[in-house]
């Protein structure tokens, strides 16, 4: 998140890093010089004009509503007020003006924004009636001890020449992909793939969109890679649906198949947009069927870049 406020040339006049008493006194560099890490307090915070939470929900809970009341304008990263009614999900390519005069935003999930915002220019010009998404969710998904373990497990495999333990993920992830991501729910989905359901519905204004999610994770380091289904509403052709894709903020169209172009975790690492390709007809749902390839770098547009872009359109104090 520091980084992309110095990325976007954010009007930072101070900037102060919060963490738990552990980490207090510690420097950071950041694009403003060094600054020391100071233990979190409610009070001291409470001084700002913008929160940029990256929190547990059990935190964001406690304190962000409270940081809100007190006239911080706050954007919240954890999943703890996501589906709260009167606290706005923004994608501001999707539904900016949601943010209005609220004090308090909350980031969606990940996988959620770097679908949405494809999505919703496919829904403005096709209409949209049903979604069918399969995810491909790397490693740092699952924070930097997903990526350890992934890169430690790999080494042990090549180098060691020994089998591949886990702790962090569910069973080794080296030369595997895990069809889980969170807990199950009792309608045998994951948590993490309701809230693709559950989150890209509030998000386009659509509570009875109909969603079916599978999420994977599988032996990268980053960006989520997700194969999309949808049934539109209206007629629908690869090459109309190209063009509205390439127009669409956001979005980078990488779709020329002839030349073995398309959507892939190593050339959308580090990238804004998200790059969508492998446009094409689906068949199962006739004239209005559409498939179609995303990947986008989470820990930007599914995280630290949207929560910034959420705050350049805030009203600060």
């Amino acid at each position: 998140m520091v980084e992309v406020l110095g990325k976007r040339r954010f009007p930072v006049t101070e900037l102060e890093l919060f963490a738990s008493a552990r980490s207090a006194g510690l420097k950071q560099q950041t694009p403003w010089g060094e600054v020391a890490i100071e233990e979190y307090s409610d009070a001291a915070a409470g001084r700002l004009d913008l929160a940029l939470l990256a929190v547990s929900g059990d935190f964001a809970k406690a304190h962000a509503r409270k940081l809100a009341a007190q006239g911080v304008a706050v954007v919240d990263n954890s999943s703890a007020l996501r589906l709260e009614d009167d606290v706005p999900l923004v994608v501001p390519e999707v539904n900016g003006d949601a943010i209005g005069n609220h004090k308090l935003i909350a980031n969606p999930n990940c996988t959620t924004a770097i679908l949405v915002v494809a999505l919703e220019p496919l829904r403005q010009a096709f209409g949209l009636k049903r979604v069918i998404v399969s995810t491909y969710q790397a490693a740092s998904g699952a924070g930097a001890e997903g990526m350890a373990e992934l890169e430690q497990e790999t080494r042990r495999v090549l180098v060691e020449g020994g089998p591949a333990g886990h702790s962090v993920f569910a069973h080794p992830l080296p030369f595997n992909v895990i069809p889980q991501i969170d807990s199950f729910q009792p309608n045998g989905y994951t948590r993490e793939e309701m809230k693709v359901a559950w989150e890209s519905r509030k998000i386009m204004g659509m509570p009875d969109l109909l969603v079916s999610c599978t999420a994977v994770r599988i032996p990268t380091f980053r960006v989520h890679g997700e194969a999309v289904t949808i049934e539109c509403e209206r007629q629908v052709t690869p090459e109309a649906a190209r063009a509205v894709l390439a127009r669409a903020a956001g979005v980078k169209l990488v779709d020329e198949p002839a030349a073995q172009r398309y959507p892939m975790p190593i050339t959308a690492t580090g990238q804004d947009d998200v790059e969508a390709g492998r446009v094409r007809a689906n068949p199962v749902f006739g004239d209005c069927g559409l498939d179609f390839f995303l990947c986008g770098d989470q820990l930007l547009k599914g995280a630290a870049l949207n929560a910034v872009q959420i705050a350049e359109r805030m009203k600060l104090g």
